[in-house]
């Protein structure tokens, strides 16, 4: 059983303190799309402003997880995840005791950009005390911290409605101190840390196709995800008249099936094959897209999010249980690059939906273009699998494809 074998092959509470690293900075990162409605009444944001304001922290995430993703495999993940989470601390005090103009709020949300930058180094960290075939199952475990969200989701709107959306953010630093405290007693470095290389050489991983594959690749499932996540709650509002907290509950419906499916993903990628188990997933998410954008009555609408959001969760999982095979001495500079191709896919997205909201006065075409987008994914990774069943050295412990 690989439950077991995880145990028996690695260092569980190295990988629950990843998880645990992972899912507080997951949460804080997406902070300001959990209060964009109330943010939104305050600064009266027009629905391309709304979207912009959301999306900043994601792709603020993409430039940080490439500096984060250096500093893994130079310094070593856990000195690195102890300064992520000092610095996290800046933008929320900052929040909770000022933030009263635009310019400030993104400013704010620019440095919780260094939370969603986690990702480069709590997969790293989980993924070098693993064998190969039980790649996906850890680094899915690890990931599955983007359940963070949920409490982003469920909580945060209720908070802000009783003490105000500044508050929220101090609140925040409660958590956050409470992991920071767990990860420095419990986390320890891989024996397997590679040498620190001349900071050039991390830069080759871009002369590969394969490492733009995965961008792409990534782009679409956990921007999708992340994209998705950050801007529900005002889709909800906008177009179901809901209110913030009854918003905030339907997102984290939906939220929680990408959060918990995410090990899955990567435990059936083990099995079957990252190709075969991506390709079905784009295909249901571009019909899940479609459904959506037909606007249909709230209990439907919430039922495609949920299924789309699902296999967002699940691709995640099973673009890395592939990294890992193609790339293995560089996993964390690949795993920032990956990554941060992921937030800047999750950049666009709010911003696809809220602009094309305000020029066409509905979400229908954010929605079709989303879909639109997936199957030109689904189009990219057929062309790249043949590349990658040609050239890629599956012998020994090496998994499916």
């Amino acid at each position: 059983m690989k439950l077991s074998e995880l145990k028996n092959n690695g260092n569980p509470s190295t990988l629950f303190s990843s998880f645990l690293y992972f899912d507080i900075s997951f949460m804080i990162w997406v902070l300001l799309g959990a209060l964009g409605v109330f943010i939104s009444q305050d600064f009266g944001l027009s629905p391309a402003q709304k979207g912009l304001m959301v999306a900043i922290p994601t792709l603020a995430g993409s430039f940080f997880r490439i500096i984060l993703g250096i500093m893994t495999d130079r310094v070593g993940p856990k000195k690195t995840a102890t300064i992520g989470m000092l610095v996290t601390m800046i933008p929320l005090i900052w929040g909770f005791t000022a933030g009263t103009s635009l310019p400030e709020l993104y400013a704010i949300g620019i440095l919780l950009g260094v939370a969603g930058a986690s990702f480069s180094v709590a997969l790293p960290m989980a993924s070098r005390w693993y064998p190969p075939h039980l790649q996906g199952l850890a680094m899915g475990i690890a990931g599955a911290g983007n359940s963070g969200t949920l409490f982003a989701t469920l909580f945060g709107p209720r908070l802000a409605e009783s003490f105000g959306w500044h508050s929220v953010m101090g609140f925040a630093l409660i958590p956050l101190v409470i992991v920071f405290i767990i990860f420095t007693i419990m986390a320890k470095d891989a024996p397997s840390q590679p040498e620190p290389q001349p900071l050039s050489n991390y830069f080759k991983v871009f002369s590969f196709k394969d490492t733009w594959f995965f961008c792409l690749l990534y782009s679409v499932t956990f921007g999708g995800f992340v994209g998705l996540t950050s801007f529900l709650s005002i889709f909800f509002v906008d177009q179901y008249q809901l209110s913030s907290i009854q918003a905030g509950d339907f997102v984290t419906i939906c939220v929680s099936a990408g959060s918990f499916f995410r090990p899955v993903g990567g435990y059936i990628a083990d099995r079957v094959g990252g190709v075969r188990v991506l390709s079905t997933l784009f295909i249901i998410v571009a019909i899940c897209m479609v459904g959506v954008s037909q606007l249909p009555p709230i209990l439907l609408v919430t039922a495609l999010l949920f299924v789309g959001m699902m296999c967002l969760g699940m691709g995640n999982g099973a673009v890395f249980q592939l990294v890992p095979q193609r790339f293995q001495k560089e996993i964390g500079m690949v795993t920032g690059i990956v990554g941060a191709a992921g937030g800047i896919g999750g950049f666009f997205l709010p911003n696809i939906l809220g602009t094309l909201k305000q020029f066409t006065g509905t979400y229908t075409s954010g929605f079709i273009t989303f879909s639109i987008i997936t199957i030109i994914a689904f189009g990219i990774l057929l062309l790249a699998s043949f590349s990658w069943k040609r050239n890629w050295d599956t012998k020994g412990d090496a998994v499916k494809i």
